[in-house]
Parts: structure tokens; sequence; C-alpha cells
């Protein structure tokens, strides 16, 4: 779980690099500032889960079984906020246009919130040293 945990935060935090240097040279000139702005917070929340994602892989207070629901809860999270939040905002140059699909933005946040919740959880059930 470890390995794989380390991959997916290494992965985001790639690609949060790569995005979030496109947005400001690339996309800085055709997009509008409220949509730079969405898409600088997508990237934002993609760069905190992929620390998050780096910290808990290499914790050794979570169960393999922790680590394996968070590690679906911020792949699934990051893809579904970050990535629809790209999408959304991009869609007037590249023609994707999933607004109808809009509602993923909110369901990708409660995979993030469940992600920190589950952390919480099993924070609070550790005993007290």
């Amino acid at each position: 779980m470890q390995r794989k945990l380390l991959i997916l935060g290494c992965v985001f935090g790639m690609l949060a690099v790569i995005l979030g240097a496109f947005g400001a040279h690339g996309l800085k000139v055709v997009l509008t500032e409220e949509s730079l702005t969405s898409y600088e917070t997508g990237v934002r929340y993609q760069f905190y889960h992929a620390f998050l994602a780096l910290i808990i892989a290499n914790t050794s207070f979570f169960t393999d079984k922790t680590k394996n629901i968070v590690f679906w809860m911020l792949l699934v999270g990051v893809l579904l906020f970050s990535g629809s939040i790209y999408l959304l905002t991009t869609s007037a140059i590249t023609g994707v246009s999933i607004k109808s699909f809009g509602f993923v933005t909110p369901i990708g946040g409660v995979f993030l919130i469940l992600a920190w919740l589950v952390l919480i959880l099993n924070i609070l059930k550790m005993n007290k040293k």
C-alpha cells in the first residue's frame, strides 16, 4: 500500500506542477480571471492531496486497510474534483463541455472530505499514550 500511495502522490504532484505551469503561462491569456482562479483552485487542491498521499504512505500508525480506503478516496476525489474543474474552466478553448456533469465537482469534494474523515476517525481510535 505504501508504494501505491507514493506513486499516487508523485503522479498527482507532477501533474499539478505541469497543469499549474500550463495555467500560469498558457491559459493566462485565454481564460477569464474567474476561470483562471477556478483552474488554480483545482491545481491547489490536487497539490494538497498529493502531499497527503505522500505523508500517509510514510506513516506506520495507519493500517493497510485504512491506507487503501484513503488511496481510493483521494484518487476518485482528485479526479472528480480537480479534473472536473480543469474541464469546466477550459471548455471554451478545448470544446469539451461538461456543464451538464458539473455536479461531479462537489462529489469529488465529498470524497476528499471523507478521506480526511477516515483519517480523523482512525486517529481518534488510537490508544492514547
